[in-house]
């Protein structure tokens, strides 16, 4: 396994790109995208479990639900939800897809970010589709990635080769996801293809499993988003035998690498958390079971109180103890032990559920890094789990206190 170059359009037979069409006022910033495959693919996807949902999710939705896709079109700075027209806008875009790229309109994803409850205005996409199509590009993923951004400061866009069945193999992704994340399936935007030839229901069941482990282990701040939404296009051009049992080397190969990829996009969603300073990550071992494991991470990055002590670089252990306690989870906390790392170092803060001494110093030098980790060790078990999350900053509170306006 291997990182590669070209996002979404590593994979073989993938074109993207990326324009400003006017749906953003800020002609700098990109806002429409589109991915198309050259050939038909198998399609998968998973959604937020907030009950309101974006349009768009209800018409991919219907779109993919024979496991078919191929091409996604997604556009930024509104989120068309709430809307009483908003499935008709999305199935327009689907049609403009269509009508742009000569794929079905049947076999398009649609997906929109940006602001709730706005309606989404369609005639800038209208107008934008002939520039946009005529990008389309085998090089396009990076202005893809930009066009799907609204307050990320940074693109996300990751790609892996690896082998399977005798072939070489690629996974690409791009992604958005800087506030409203929290883990409740998918948490963002993220757009995935890959060359790997694979069964719907094989390919539905990797990113399902793979995403309970990555995506649903983020947290920024607590808020689950309307318009989450992860989808994969397979589209076979790696020419290996078609992946149809989830038992199989050749599946458990496939499923490692998008762990990979899912993995990085994870972490650059906690690190570009709005307003955010630094990484952090939770690591939990000696857990008796992988449930007890993931509640305990996902408790630790979703406090406040320690988000707001590590934008501080201050080693307010206690409030480290404090998420732990709280979490619905049965252990014994009198087992639990407690360090802090990053580049600088490792220090112990707590052994046995009870404080111990440390340098105040060493300490604030290792978490002034800009990626922290949480090491807790249950010492009741083998099993462990990782959450990723952020500090919490003043600029949190600037950028979302105007978010509209």
């Amino acid at each position: 396994m291997r990182d590669i170059e070209g996002g979404i359009c590593a994979p073989q037979g993938f074109k993207a790109e990326g324009v400003h069409c006017g749906i953003r006022k800020n002609k700098q910033k990109r806002d429409l995208a589109l991915i198309v495959s050259d050939v038909r693919c198998t399609a998968a996807a998973v959604y937020t479990t907030n009950k309101v949902k974006g349009a768009p999710i209800a018409v991919t939705r219907s779109n993919i639900a024979d496991g078919y896709a191929q091409a996604v079109i997604c556009n930024s700075g509104n989120a068309n939800t709430c809307n009483a027209d908003g499935e008709l806008k999305a199935q327009r875009m689907c049609e403009l897809a269509a009508q742009y790229t000569g794929v079905d309109a049947k076999d398009v994803i649609v997906a929109s970010t940006g602001v709730i409850g706005q309606v989404l205005p369609i005639e800038p996409i209208e107008k934008g589709m002939p520039s946009l199509s005529e990008g389309l590009s085998y090089y396009g993923s990076g202005n893809a990635a930009e066009a799907i951004m609204t307050t990320d400061t940074v693109k996300k866009e990751f790609a892996v080769g690896f082998m399977t069945g005798g072939k070489h193999c690629r996974i690409g992704a791009i992604a958005k996801g800087s506030g409203m994340i929290h883990p409740n399936m998918a948490t963002l935007l993220c757009f995935l293809t890959t060359d790997v030839a694979i069964s719907a229901d094989a390919l539905h069941s990797a990113l399902y499993d793979v995403i309970q482990d990555t995506l649903n282990m983020v947290s920024i701040d607590g808020d689950t988003s309307t318009n989450d939404m992860v989808s994969i296009l397979a589209n076979g051009e790696a020419r290996n035998t078609v992946i149809d049992n989830t038992e199989s080397d050749d599946y458990r190969a496939f499923k490692n690498a998008l762990t990979y990829v899912m993995t990085k996009v994870s972490r650059a969603i906690a690190k570009d958390g709005e307003g955010a300073t630094r990484l952090m990550e939770c690591k939990v071992s000696g857990a008796k079971d992988k449930a007890t494991a993931k509640t305990i991470a996902k408790s630790v990055v979703c406090s406040s109180l320690l988000k707001a002590a590590i934008f501080a670089a201050d080693a307010n252990w206690g409030r480290i103890l404090c998420a732990i306690g709280y979490a619905d989870a049965e252990f014994d906390i009198t087992k639990i032990d407690v360090d802090l790392a990053s580049s600088k170092g490792v220090i112990a803060v707590c052994r046995g559920g009870n404080g111990v001494e440390f340098s105040e110093e060493k300490a604030k030098e290792i978490l002034l890094e800009d990626e922290v980790q949480i090491l807790v060790r249950c010492n009741d078990g083998a099993a462990e789990a990782v959450a990723w999350g952020c500090d919490l900053t003043y600029d949190y509170v600037k950028i979302n206190a105007d978010y509209r306006t």
